[in-house]
């Protein structure tokens, strides 16, 4: 697990800071960002990738129809719920 944290903090460093360290603002933002998104991109990607690319091709409401719509809808009120969570979180 400590291997993997490692690398993940790897990628997380930016080029900008000479020695990447905690009080670089370039690597602060960074981090900052990638921890409050990156749960909401884990759930709508794969979501809408197995939602459009596997489920509904192969069931009987394949096509661009009220359900499929729908769909789309409930992932994208699902996100917008998250973003206003995250928002409400951070005010107070």
């Amino acid at each position: 697990m400590r291997a993997l944290m490692e690398r993940l903090r790897a990628v997380v460093r930016p080029a900008s800071c000479p020695v990447p360290t905690r009080v670089c603002p370039a690597a602060q933002r960074r981090r900052r960002l990638l921890r409050r998104w990156l749960p909401l991109l884990m759930f709508a990607v794969p979501t809408i990738v197995i939602g459009y690319g596997f489920v509904i091709p192969g069931s009987c409401i394949a096509g661009f129809n009220g359900l499929t719509v729908g769909f789309g809808t409930t992932v994208l009120g699902a996100c917008l719920s998250y973003v206003v969570g995250v928002r409400a979180a951070q005010r107070g």
